[in-house]
């Protein structure tokens, strides 16, 4: 849910006008591929809301807090390597292995994760899932825009949006009706047939859509062939420093994960400069100091996306063994705040024109640092009811901040630069996401080593969320007040 499918695509040559719709979206030709994605889309929809449903049941039975914000992080460190992967290789060998290869490993990480003993055995399943997830996005974009004519793939996205809505309304009830008739291992279990199945149905589709411009290789110009040779050792060089960075974040992780404290301090220091060094390098230039434009955009999204998921992962964990209360409150407010998140991204949709992208941003901030005092709170005693309101309210808040970065990143960046300028706010994003939930957990740890109760250390999680928060209002008064005209 955290990645924006792009708002806007190349045209097909030959597809647009009215024989492109000819039968619609759900045509003949069309329909394997469209049933493939949304199924592909809605398995990864359903094991994220699941296992952030059940997990402290897994803690409880496989021990221990102190590797708990590893099994979010190293998702979505697994998932940043999937995205740059997948793309690259989209672009060089077709849709058909990056999809494979991604699904394959998706499915590999839901059977370890189904018969893992221990929580370092479920955290590796758990990376080997991040990166089939952030490959089979990666892909089916890349899908839409070779295989869906234009005037169609606004449908498309839409259809595939909805595709979080079903796994919404039953995946946190379904994940505990299954631990509790069976073991929560078969949350990650029953996933697998339907794995498969998406495979066969989608890969005949991709088979078809072969890397752009294959036949033409051995006919382009000389400098064509010279630039593309230099976009090949850009793009090694790019994944080389993002393997690096993911290494170094693991390393900060573990800092806080219980070492002795002579390698919890040399891990730090190790770790925390070489990330910096990575994350400047790999974000646009003047990201760091919110220079404005695409810059503080991409900033910006970071921010937001530390600041909702570090508190996202653990809503569940603060109803049960903060407050000692049933799972099914903390489904629920997790399902809820995917109700809302849509539901206010339909808003935004309505209210960008009028209002313009830096005031949805902070109206989204101010909801979201609401929403966070509402759950410290919880945390501190407040009605467990309010956990449902109080998360519903982060999901609309992030619902109405988080497309208008996009809309207003895709409307600075020069022609022919969309793509360079969506992937990364597409890095800001998963950066955000992985570094919020992995401090978090980091939190946690920490104050079980030290003897806290579990309510305590959930409160520095969501303190930390909401400072920056706080930290994501100030810097949204860098975005700009109207969405900029298209730069030509």
């Amino acid at each position: 849910m955290s990645i924006e499918p792009p708002t806007t695509v190349d045209a097909v040559p030959g597809e647009d006008g009215e024989d492109a719709v000819v039968g619609g979206l759900w045509a003949p030709q069309r329909r394997p591929l469209v049933v493939g994605l949304v199924l592909t889309i809605t398995l990864v929809a359903f094991e994220a809301l699941a296992i952030a449903t059940v997990m402290p049941t897994v803690k409880d039975d496989l021990g221990g807090l102190t590797l708990y914000g590893w099994v979010f992080s190293g998702f979505f460190l697994g998932s940043l390597l999937g995205i740059v992967v997948a793309g690259q290789m989209a672009d060089r060998h077709g849709l058909l292995l990056p999809y494979a290869a991604g699904l394959g490993l998706f499915a590999v990480g839901l059977v370890i994760g189904g018969f893992a003993n221990s929580m370092f055995v479920l955290v590796v399943g758990r990376c080997l899932q991040g990166f089939g997830a952030g490959a089979i996005p990666a892909t089916a974009y890349v899908a839409v825009a070779r295989g869906i004519p234009a005037p169609l793939r606004p449908r498309m996205f839409a259809v595939t949006s909805t595709a979080w809505v079903v796994p919404a309304a039953i995946g946190p009830a379904a994940a505990l009706g299954l631990e509790h008739a069976m073991t929560w291992r078969a949350v990650f279990l029953v996933l697998v047939p339907l794995v498969v199945v998406a495979g066969v149905l989608t890969a005949p589709a991709l088979r078809h859509l072969g890397p752009p411009e294959a036949g033409e290789r051995l006919t382009v110009p000389n400098g064509r062939r010279a630039a593309a040779a230099r976009r090949h050792d850009s793009d090694r060089a790019r994944l080389r420093l993002l393997i690096v960075l993911v290494v170094a974040v693991g390393m900060v992780f573990a800092a806080g994960s219980g070492p002795p404290l002579p390698v919890a301090v040399l891990l730090a220091l190790v770790g925390a400069p070489v990330s910096a060094y990575c994350v400047i390098h790999l974000l646009p230039a003047g990201t760091v100091r919110l220079a404005p434009g695409i810059p503080a955009t991409v900033a910006l999204r970071g921010l937001l996306t530390f600041a909702f998921f570090s508190a996202d992962a653990f809503v569940t964990l603060t109803v049960t063994d903060g407050r000692g209360k049933a799972e099914w409150i903390g489904g629920a407010a997790l399902a809820l705040c995917t109700f809302c998140w849509t539901a206010a991204s339909w808003v935004q949709e309505r209210l960008i024109g009028r209002l313009g992208p830096r005031r949805l941003d902070q109206i989204g901030f101010v909801v979201l640092i609401a929403s966070l005092i509402g759950m410290v709170a919880v945390a501190q005693g407040a009605p467990i009811a309010l956990t449902v309101v109080a998360w519903g309210a982060g999901g609309f808040a992030i619902g109405l901040a988080y497309a208008p970065q996009a809309v207003t990143v895709l409307a600075l960046a020069p022609p022919g630069q969309e793509g360079a300028t969506s992937a990364a706010i597409q890095l800001s994003d998963g950066l955000g996401i992985a570094l919020g939930t992995g401090l978090a957990g980091g939190v946690v740890a920490l104050a079980d080593q030290a003897g806290w109760s579990v309510a305590r250390g959930v409160t520095g999680v969501f303190v930390l969320a909401l400072v920056v928060a706080v930290v994501g209002l100030l810097a949204s008064a860098r975005l700009p007040d109207r969405v900029p005209a298209q730069v030509t």
